[in-house]
Formats: C-alpha cells, structure tokens, sequence
C-alpha cells in the first residue's frame, strides 16, 4: 500500500492503494476474496447485472465483502443503451450500495469500446441525478475533457480492449489526458500482468484498475499480489522521477580527478 503521506484521494475520500480489481471471472467467491485480499485493494467493482449484490435471498458477494472494510464500486458492464446504464445504477443505488458508479455503455460485442455518445448521454443524467461518475472511455483527450466538464469525478481511459491483456497500446494518448485532467486518471481494461501496472503509474496515472489479469491467471492469488506490487513501484518512480533518456552512454563515476 501506499503510505498516508501519498494518498489516492477520490470523490473527497483517501484511499492507500491505488489498485481497483473486479469482482468476476473468479471460480468462486471464496477466490474472488482471497484475491482482493492479497491485492491490498480498497476500492472493489461488481457488475451489477452478472454479480449479485442485490438479492438477500441468493449468494450474494456483499457477504463475502465487507462494505465496511471496501469501497464497493457498482459498474454497467453489459449495458449497450445509456437508458439500461442509468437504470443500473439506480437499481445498485436503491439497494443501498452507494451513489458512486462505473459507467459503461458499451458499443458492440466484439472490441467491447465504449460508445461516446451514449456514455456522454448516461454520464450526464447520473450527475444531474447526483451520482459521483467514474467512465470508462477510449484513449481519446477530447471525450475525457467533456466528461470532466460535465462533472465526472475522475476519467478511465482504457489501456487495451477488455480482457485482452495488451498493456497501454498508446502512451501518448494517455500523457495528453492527464497533461489537460484535474481529476484522477484511472487506466480501466487491457493490463494484462504487473510490469503493465507500474507502467500506467509510472506515467503519472492516479490509479489503474482490473479483473481478467488476476481473475484469468494460473495463481490468481499471486497474481493479485503481483498486480499490488507492480503499482506501487510504479508510483514510487513516478515520484522519484526517472532519468532522462539519452542516445550515447554516460559514464556512472565521475571523469575528473581521474589518475592517468
């Protein structure tokens, strides 16, 4: 985790760990805590309409997950309409899981890319109706300004298609969107194993969030560990500041003084 002398602040609240995992893919929820566990994560996302959270009357994962210890963060996965998103995220907020959401419209089901349109169309009611909106969105500058604009409370631009495990398929997208961002740049879908996450981190991202890299991996368990680890050496390098690139060699001891 990171220490309180760096926190991950979101929607007001500080958070240590700057790692987000999902809640699916798992072979049971036995795994998918044991997972978050090892992960040191505080923030959890469950998708509303495949995870149940809202049914007493079923296994429920919220039994598993104390809302107490994380910050259960409800999502639209599987919502293709900004009515069916909007609609979601009322359900989640009626059964009293909170008022804070991960907005997906989604566009088709091959690349599974947001639809802007629609995403903006969701992004905009939820404000209004006083729902603090984390989207998920292509790597496009534009897009995440105006949902910043509209009050979005931070922006999560994908890294690589969902699941796909390619890693931050383009850097220089993502530096403009946190070059013109003032709230929090999360890196949603496609990290695929740690070196990924401590990339995103290293560049400056405030977070980076997940699910198949630990859900789909041999050892999910080491993997979450991993994943943990990997963002916060990259923060910490963020931090330091790396060197600067350069063409030629440069000598690693001092040449004055040198005894002929």
């Amino acid at each position: 985790m990171q220490g309180p002398k760096d926190p991950f602040v979101l929607a007001g609240k500080e958070y240590h760990s700057r790692l987000i995992v999902g809640t699916g893919k798992y072979k049971d929820f036995a795994e998918t805590k044991r997972a978050i566990e090892a992960s040191g994560a505080e923030i959890v996302t469950v998708a509303v309409r495949r995870v149940n959270i809202t049914d007493p009357n079923q296994e429920n994962l919220l039994d598993y997950i104390d809302p107490k210890q994380y910050t259960v963060l409800p999502n639209t996965a599987g919502c293709y309409n900004a009515a069916d998103a909007v609609r979601t995220c009322r359900l989640a907020r009626e059964a009293g899981v909170g008022n804070m959401v991960k907005l997906e419209v989604i566009g088709d089901d091959k690349t599974l890319f947001p639809d802007i349109p629609g995403t903006l169309e969701a992004a905009r009611t939820l404000v209004d109706e006083g729902f603090i909106v984390l989207p998920y969105i292509h790597d496009d500058p534009i897009s995440c300004k105006k949902l910043e604009d509209m009050g979005c409370a931070a922006v999560m631009p994908l890294a690589a298609p969902i699941g796909s495990g390619l890693g931050i398929r383009n850097p220089y997208n993502i530096r403009i969107i946190l070059e013109h961002s003032s709230v929090p740049v999360i890196v949603d879908a496609g990290v695929g194993t740690a070196s990924d996450a401590a990339v995103a981190l290293e560049m400056g991202c405030d977070a980076v969030l997940m699910n198949t890299a630990i859900a789909a991996a041999k050892d999910p368990i080491l993997m979450a560990d991993a994943m943990r680890q990997g963002v916060e050496a990259g923060r910490k390098a963020y931090l330091a500041g790396r060197m600067g690139k350069k063409l030629y060699a440069t000598a690693s001891s001092p040449l004055d003084g040198m005894i002929a």
